[in-house]
């Protein structure tokens, strides 16, 4: 890590809480997604099994490399003080703080309207599940699990890049990321495709989710509980990151997570998370407000690792 990324990250999260994220035209977020749908329509197109996963790993390769390098030359050119002021932007397009709170708030509020139907509809548009037929409570869980899992990939993941490589580490990071919930599939036709992405998405995802549960406990004012939640019921699910959230996101809260979902009419079991209530719709505010105060610590945690590599 050098100088100057952890006030960058902490002015990076700042810029992200005013003002969100940027319009999708400039956001490098989508020129990551057009770059990696066009080597997809291709690569679908392969016939062998081999071919696709060999494809895959090319994809999971080369762009997040490209990323990195690119971003990496464009702000080496430019004087220091400049620089510094776009890779601050640049940071803060990997951070979705802001817009996975409102967007989560947004829910809580159609729901406490009785508007259920809405709120399934909004839903919807930030979690992978089917949400037609969710019932409150099961909304509820949705939202919940969405902003746990993208506390940690959405915000600390990003941030702890940025914090250790700066603007290209946190774009090369939300390249892999943007990979992995393109194609990072286990379904035909992307089961050989995004093997490689998936993977790479779970091994730079390995820090960040244990981070968030600390994060969490340490800000959840049920320290012991979030921890032995996690411990206990993070370890359960398929994914080797997005249980361990979820779960301390369930023990903070004291809500049950997880359980059966389903994906294009296709019913799926998985493991409850917790030992709690079924969640209401005010654990989707208490939700947001436990990311929030994750997003400070990290803030605090990053001056802090600037000034010990000052001293």
């Amino acid at each position: 890590m050098s100088r100057g990324y952890g006030a960058q990250v902490a002015a990076a999260l700042l810029l992200d809480a005013v003002f969100g994220e940027p319009p999708e035209a400039v956001h490098p977020t989508v020129w990551m997604g057009c770059m990696i749908s066009a080597f997809e329509k291709r690569a679908l197109r392969l016939k062998s099994p081999r071919s696709r996963r060999l494809a895959g790993f090319v994809l999971a390769l080369a762009v997040p490399s490209l990323v990195y390098i690119s971003t990496r030359k464009i702000l080496g050119v430019l004087p220091v003080g400049p620089g510094w002021v776009i890779g601050t932007v640049l940071v803060s397009t990997t951070l979705s703080m802001r817009g996975l709170a409102e967007a989560a708030v947004d829910v809580e509020s159609r729901l406490h309207d009785g508007r259920l139907g809405e709120a399934r509809a909004r839903v919807g548009h930030f979690v992978g599940r089917d949400t037609d037929d969710l019932s409150e409570s099961e909304v509820c869980r949705a939202a919940v699990e969405s902003v746990a899992e993208n506390t940690s990939d959405g915000v600390i993941a990003p941030m702890l890049y940025g914090l250790l490589l700066g603007a290209p580490g946190a774009l090369a990071y939300k390249a892999v990321n943007t990979m992995d919930s393109m194609v990072g599939y286990r379904q035909p036709p992307y089961a050989d495709l995004g093997w490689a992405p998936a993977r790479l998405d779970d091994l730079a995802n390995l820090t960040p989710s244990r981070l968030t549960v600390l994060s969490a406990a340490a800000v959840s004012g049920r320290p012991t509980r979030t921890l032995l939640t996690a411990l206990r019921y993070g370890p359960l699910t398929a994914s080797p990151n997005a249980g361990r959230a979820e779960a301390a996101f369930a023990g903070a809260l004291g809500v049950r997570l997880g359980g059966a979902n389903v994906y294009g009419g296709v019913l799926r079991e998985g493991p409850v998370l917790g030992e709690g209530r079924r969640p209401v719709p005010d654990d989707i505010r208490l939700a947001v407000i436990l990311l929030r105060r994750c997003c400070v610590l990290a803030c605090i945690l990053a001056f802090l690792a600037e000034r010990a590599l000052r001293g």
